[in-house]
């Protein structure tokens, strides 16, 4: 924020004992604000958020935002990062994805209202579905099946973007969207089912390394330090975007399972597998008004990102050498 903000503002983060959101949690912490982390625990975990109890600026409230809640205290930004975000956790909870990006938005939306707050809503790449134009620009309205396996987190984000939207025409709310590609980092959860995870655990492991369809998918990896950063300076500012948040480093899926292998020191197999049903064949985000309106880009390789990944995974799965189980 500029010179003129103040040293207690107040921050509202619902999913805030996810993988992003106790990164955020952390950050805004780091720099003296006010937290009210708010999570029912369904896909984050009180682990990633423990070492925040002993900050008297946070607040940990655990509630389900699909139910009517309320804040007394000054509230000064709503950050709405609460859903399901892993193809296997969102297909898992279809309804209550669908729930928390509709009923829940709204929920979150209101408070922002009452509270005369800033609302930033976390969407996603997947609002560009499968896409037709490359890379992907905020312009691009997206090739989603509405009736598809991954509509029940592609199109419940495409909703959650025309609520806050719509709060910003009907009640000239103070909304800012941003669409995230492809996060990674410590504290995600080793067996969401995300590629990055999957392979790490795969490779310390031992086992084979699961590659869906030929490998030639593309994704942009970005690391969570870079994509908090990009966070906080949108919700920092007046603007309303949509802007992507993104590693511009495109890398065939393939090619990062050699990458990972090597990091790793494995000897594991490459397996080859059936592609899920509306995978992406490409992603990689345009970045340009990003860099324009925030003056961000990522800084973290992606070398650096996954060895980073990697200790974390390490650690914390139980790992005490390269190849143990």
């Amino acid at each position: 924020m500029n010179s003129e903000r103040r040293e207690d503002v107040h921050i509202v983060v619902t999913g805030g004992a996810g993988f992003l959101g106790s990164h955020l949690c952390d950050a805004l912490i780091e720099r003296g604000d006010a937290v009210i982390c708010i999570d029912n625990m369904s896909t984050g975990s009180p682990e990633n958020i423990s070492h925040l109890r002993a900050f008297d600026k946070f607040t940990l409230i655990e509630a389900d935002i699909c139910e009517a809640f309320e804040i007394d205290d000054t509230v000064d930004v709503v950050a709405h990062l609460a859903s399901p975000a892993s193809p296997a956790s969102y297909l898992e909870r279809p309804f209550e994805t669908l729930s928390v990006n509709s009923t829940g938005t709204k929920n979150a939306l209101e408070l922002a209202r009452r509270k005369g707050a800033r609302f930033l809503l976390a969407s996603t790449s997947e609002v560009y579905g499968d896409p037709l134009v490359h890379p992907q620009p905020e312009e691009y309205r997206g090739n989603v099946s509405p009736v598809g396996e991954r509509s029940v987190y592609d199109e419940a984000k495409r909703f959650s973007e025309a609520m806050a939207s719509a709060y910003r025409r009907q009640y000239d709310l103070n909304v800012g969207i941003v669409r995230i590609f492809n996060t990674y980092g410590p504290r995600m959860a080793s067996l969401d089912g995300r590629v990055v995870t999957n392979f790490i655990i795969q490779a310390l492991s031992g086992r084979p390394l699961t590659v869906y369809g030929d490998g030639t998918q593309t994704r942009s990896f970005c690391y969570v330090s870079d994509l908090i950063r990009g966070i906080i300076l949108m919700l920092d500012s007046h603007i309303f975007g949509p802007l992507n948040l993104g590693s511009r480093d495109e890398r065939k899926i393939i090619d990062l399972a050699y990458i990972v292998k090597k990091i790793t020191g494995s000897g594991s197999t490459i397996e080859f597998c059936d592609l899920p049903a509306d995978d992406p064949v490409r992603r990689q985000p345009a970045i340009g008004r990003a860099l324009h309106e925030l003056g961000w880009q990522p800084t973290v390789s992606l070398m650096e990102g996954l060895e980073a990944t990697t200790a974390w995974l390490r650690q914390t799965a139980g790992f005490t050498n390269p190849l143990s189980i």
